[in-house]
């Protein structure tokens, strides 16, 4: 069996932080908030990393992340443009906005050569999560058989505006529905979730959310690239501008038409991020600490 692929998607250019925030150093040494991620994902057992970036960002994100990772990784690149897309389909005259998660794998489906898992670039996810999920991906499962970690919604909001969240439905360690709120924040106390902008309805922050950290067999790629022409032919006349591909579409649609599962790792710990700029200071007090309490060394790839 092909060893596991780490797919990094990289291609936002932080249109609400402000900049290019998948290079902002989040400690004195210049690391990354990628930099935890690929170190744990390292130690996990990964060897091989696809990042899915825009072309536009190639050069700056070879020199801050992908020249020093070539170190440690078979580092390969991937381009997720608006204009890739399939045979017969064009965009839209006035769309500037991503195709989505889905898309930005099937991009990189060229360079994926075995089972593979998905990460964000501008998340923290902690070093047991990618200790399960590639277990999980060396584990010898069926095709029809992925997985992805969950945590909970309470420790993945920021105080600093709102947030994309997978709402998860659970039963007994396996996902039965999963729905993708695009905006969600902390309101009057408590967690709540928009789909105008006005009107906001409650969410128990126990529930849990995907922070597209997933696991997935090589053969889940032709999903990928083989759902995308009809989500097109649905979506275009109705919202041409703005619809999006997510990722956990395409497991939910595997599993309500019983042709797969998805098994749910649950985490407690927090999630750190950098969303907003205004995150990076509990960021950088979140990297601290745990180099203080030895979790992560001074120096992550000395």
């Amino acid at each position: 069996m092909k060893k596991p692929v780490l797919v990094v998607m990289a291609a936002g250019m932080g249109s609400r932080f402000g900049g290019l925030k998948q290079i902002t150093p989040v400690d004195e040494q210049g690391d990354i908030l990628m930099d935890f991620s690929l170190y744990d994902a390292r130690r996990a057992g990964f060897e091989t990393v696809v990042f899915v970036i825009k072309e536009a960002i190639a050069a700056d994100f070879r020199a801050g992340v992908g020249d020093r990772m070539a170190r440690h990784f078979d580092v390969r690149y991937t381009f997720q443009e608006l204009d890739r897309l399939p045979a017969g389909y064009s965009v839209p005259e006035g769309r500037v906005k991503p195709w989505g998660t889905g898309h930005a794998i099937a991009c990189a489906a060229e360079q994926i050569d075995g089972p593979f898992a998905v990460i964000n670039a501008d998340d923290f996810y902690g070093r047991t999560a990618f200790r399960e999920i590639y277990d999980f991906l060396i584990g010898g499962h069926a095709p029809s058989e992925q997985a992805m970690v969950g945590y909970l919604l309470r420790n993945t909001v920021t105080e600093n505006g709102f947030v994309t969240r997978g709402v998860c439905q659970v039963e007994d360690g396996y996902l039965t529905d999963i729905v993708e709120r695009t905006h969600i924040e902390r309101r009057d106390g408590g967690i709540a979730y928009t789909e105008d902008g006005e009107t906001f309805y409650p969410l128990d922050g126990e529930s849990v959310v995907s922070m597209n950290l997933w696991g997935f067999q090589h053969e889940m790629l032709e999903e990928f690239t083989g759902r995308f022409p009809s989500f097109l032919e649905e979506n275009l006349p109705k919202n041409p501008l703005r619809c999006e591909y997510y990722l956990p579409s395409v497991a939910n649609a595997q599993i309500r038409e019983g042709r797969g599962t998805v098994r749910v790792f649950t985490t407690p710990d927090s999630w750190h991020g950098v969303t907003y700029r205004e995150d990076l200071p509990a960021v950088r007090a979140a990297v601290s600490e745990m180099k203080r309490r030895g979790i992560y060394p001074e120096q992550l790839w000395k």
